[in-house]
C-alpha cells in the first residue's frame, strides 16, 4: 500500500514508496559522469526525479513501466518538486493497480451503454452496419473501454477515450440539427470512429505512455487501417461514404501542423474538428482546476494555454461542475 502520493510531496519530505517508472534517460555531467533523469507516477500524476550517483547501476535494476520502490529526498527545482534518488528497487508484488493509474469517475458500462445506444438511431445502414461490427469485437469493446484519450493533455486517464467519445456524440446530436444540410449520421459516426486508433497508439498498463506503433505511425493512420478492415468486411460499402468518413477521421486535428494530413474540407468535418477541440480543452482544463487550491480565486499558469483562470464562483451562485 502507498504511504504518499505523487501530488502530495514536497520540497523537504523523505521518499520511501513505490510508483511507476514512467520515464528514463541517462544523461551525462559536464564531469563525464553518468546521471539518470526520471519521471514516477501514480493515479495522481508525475513527478521528476534526478540520480547523481551510481547510475549506471540503478538504471540496469528497472526499465520504463516497471513498479519501483524509490528512496530519496524531494527539493524543489524551477519551482517544482523533484525527488533526489538514492535508491531504485524493482516492485513485483503487493501492487494495488488502481494506486497507479488514473481513471474515470463515470460508470463505462453506462457510458458504453449510452453510445451504443445513440449509434443505433444511425439510419445510413452501411455507417450502421459499420460501428455495429466494432460493437461485435469483443478485444476492440475491451480496448475502447479502457484506453485513455491521451498521454497528458485532456482525458489521459483510464475510461478518457470512451468518456471523450461519448461527449462528442451528444454534442453532435444537438449541433447537427441546429445547422442546415448537415449529414447527423455521418457526423455521429465521425465522432464515435475519429479516435479509435488510440486503443494501439497507447500503451496503459502500468502507465499512459506511446506504444511503438503509436510513436511510429500514430492513431489517425492506425484508425484508418482499423476501419478499412470492418468495411472490407460489409459488401458493397458505398465508396462515396467510406471516403466522407475517412476525411473525417484524418482531418479531425483541423490542421497538418496539428498532425491532420488533411483540413477540413467538408461542413461535417468542420463540426468535428471544432467539437473535438471544445471537448478536449473544456477537460484538460477542469483537471487543472481540481488540481489547483481550492480556496484561491485563480489557478496556476496554465501551460497549454498560456494563461491563468479564474474560478472563483459568480455572485449569485457557485459555478457548477458536472
Amino acid at each position: 500500500m502507498k504511504n504518499k502520493f505523487a501530488n502530495e510531496l514536497q520540497s523537504g519530505d523523505t521518499v520511501d514508496d513505490v510508483f511507476v517508472l514512467a520515464e528514463k534517460v541517462r544523461g551525462v555531467k559536464r564531469n563525464g559522469e553518468a546521471y539518470l533523469s526520471l519521471t514516477i507516477s501514480d493515479k495522481t500524476g508525475r513527478v521528476k526525479g534526478v540520480a547523481w550517483d551510481n547510475a549506471d547501476a540503478l538504471s540496469a535494476l528497472c526499465a520504463a513501466g516497471d513498479y519501483v520502490r524509490i528512496q530519496g529526498s524531494v527539493s524543489e527545482y524551477k519551482g517544482n518538486p523533484q525527488v533526489v534518488v538514492k535508491r531504485v528497487e524493482k516492485v513485483t508484488t503487493g501492487i494495488e493497480p488502481s494506486d497507479f493509474l488514473p481513471a474515470t469517475a463515470r460508470n463505462t458500462e453506462q457510458m458504453l451503454g449510452r453510445l451504443q445506444s445513440i449509434t443505433q438511431s444511425i439510419r445510413t445502414e452501411s455507417l450502421r452496419l459499420l460501428i455495429g461490427l466494432f460493437w461485435k469485437d469483443a478485444a476492440f469493446v475491451t480496448g475502447f473501454k479502457t484506453a485513455p484519450a491521451a498521454k497528458m493533455m485532456h482525458h489521459a486517464y483510464i475510461g478518457g477515450l470512451l468518456e471523450h467519445t461519448l461527449s462528442l456524440a451528444l454534442l453532435a446530436e444537438r449541433v447537427a440539427d441546429h445547422y442546415e444540410g448537415i449529414d447527423r449520421d455521418l457526423l455521429l459516426a465521425g465522432c464515435v470512429l475519429h479516435d479509435i486508433g488510440k486503443i494501439r497508439e497507447f500503451e496503459y498498463d502500468t502507465r499512459i505512455d506511446y506504444s511503438d506503433e503509436g510513436r511510429l505511425v500514430n492513431h489517425i493512420v492506425i484508425g484508418i487501417g482499423m476501419i478499412e478492415e470492418k468495411m472490407a468486411a460489409i459488401p458493397d460499402f458505398p465508396p462515396k461514404t467510406a471516403l466522407m468518413l475517412k476525411h473525417l477521421v484524418v482531418s479531425h486535428h483541423g490542421c497538418r501542423e496539428f498532425g491532420s494530413p488533411e483540413p477540413p474540407k467538408t461542413l461535417e468535418a468542420v463540426l468535428l474538428n471544432y467539437l473535438d477541440e471544445i471537448d478536449s480543452k473544456i477537460n484538460g482544463i477542469r483537471e487543472f482546476m481540481r488540481s489547483q487550491d481550492p480556496d484561491a480565486d485563480w489557478t496556476g499558469f496554465y501551460a497549454p494555454l498560456e494563461r491563468f483562470f479564474y474560478k472563483a464562483a459568480p455572485e449569485g451562485g457557485a459555478k457548477k461542475q458536472e
